[in-house]
């Protein structure tokens, strides 16, 4: 199975509450990664975001939290913190080194227990498990998420955790060649379906008569049940990683390009009730010169948006039903 662990340097650690059907998924760089981000989605709850803007002072991430618990499950990213700074991970400052942990999260709190959020302990324990093994599905992050939100939780069904990867082998005539690898984690919370070219993969959907409702099919026609959702309760939140050598400013493009993956499978994607998102890290450190070679950065862009996608499918193919949702794999 490919994962975002074929990566050099990356590791991924995950904790999650199963009864309150919460959590929260750790993608860990404690030797530092140069990070961007781009946030496509309306509605995004997210720590340190400024931080990797390109213009901003620190060069490097050592970890990114992705939490259930919406604004409540910002506070795993101190456990993230607490567990790095024990091992003198960071950003060097006079008074010490500062682990820095930009974190995101997803709105759970209608699939679990409401009042159950991913706190510092979670987000610590997940640091202490992180190896190269990724689960997929109900785990971390993943536990409460789901898809297909349309007509409500009535006909919405489970999501996850789904991870991919793909290896880059690119050469010129008389030009550098590149061998490198781009990996894709997601959390997939979507408020629309996810496709699988023109079929529906997992979505809205009717449990009493079998089917797929098509969110895109309801809204052409205008079909559409009250109460209107809320805004802010989906996102789908994903971290493309690569050992490529980048700048700030080339990972926050490659992030930009990777949510052209997003756009692909998940119908509609960025939405008003969306808080979609994706980080990029590169464990390649900083190139030598100035600019990333475009040719490079462009084929990076295109494999995230193909591994994203891939991720996504996974996300859904590789999840069991849970909180009174049907999944994937119980319809077939």
């Amino acid at each position: 199975m490919s994962s975002i662990t074929d990566v050099s340097g990356i590791k991924v650690g995950q904790a999650q509450d199963e009864d309150a059907l919460t959590g929260v998924t750790v993608i860990l760089v404690p030797e530092g990664a140069v990070a961007g981000i781009d946030v496509r989605g309306a509605a995004p709850g997210t720590r340190e975001s400024d931080l990797l803007d390109p213009s901003s002072l620190v060069p490097f991430v050592n970890a990114i939290a992705l939490c259930g618990g919406s604004a409540f499950g910002l506070a795993a990213a101190s456990g993230v913190v607490n567990y790095l700074h024990e091992r003198n991970y960071g950003f060097q400052t006079p008074q010490g080194r500062v682990p820095i942990v930009p974190a995101a999260v997803i709105y759970d709190l209608g699939v679990g227990q409401p009042d159950k959020y991913p706190d510092a302990l979670m987000g610590y324990l997940a640091c202490s498990v992180a190896n190269s093994a990724v689960m997929e599905g109900n785990f971390g992050a993943g536990a409460g998420a789901s898809v297909g939100k349309v007509l409500g939780p009535d006909f919405a069904m489970k999501s996850g955790v789904g991870t991919a990867s793909a290896p880059l082998r690119l050469a010129l005539p008389g030009g550098p060649r590149y061998e490198y690898t781009v990996g894709a984690l997601v959390v997939t919370n979507a408020w629309g379906d996810i496709h699988r070219g023109e079929g529906v993969l997992a979505g809205a959907y009717h449990r009493l008569d079998g089917y797929f409702l098509g969110t895109m099919r309801l809204l052409r026609e205008g079909r559409l049940a009250a109460p209107i959702p809320a805004p802010g309760t989906n996102t789908t939140l994903a971290v493309i990683a690569t050992d490529a050598p980048l700048t700030k400013a080339a990972a926050h493009r490659l992030a930009m390009m990777a949510h052209d993956g997003m756009a692909r499978a998940i119908q509609p994607a960025h939405t008003m009730f969306d808080g979609d998102l994706v980080y990029a890290l590169s464990t390649g450190g900083l190139p030598p010169a100035p600019l990333v070679d475009p040719l490079l950065l462009t084929v990076l862009g295109a494999l995230a948006a193909d591994v994203l996608l891939q991720a996504i499918h996974r996300s859904v193919t590789e999840t069991n039903a849970a909180g009174g949702l049907p999944a994937l794999q119980s319809q077939t």
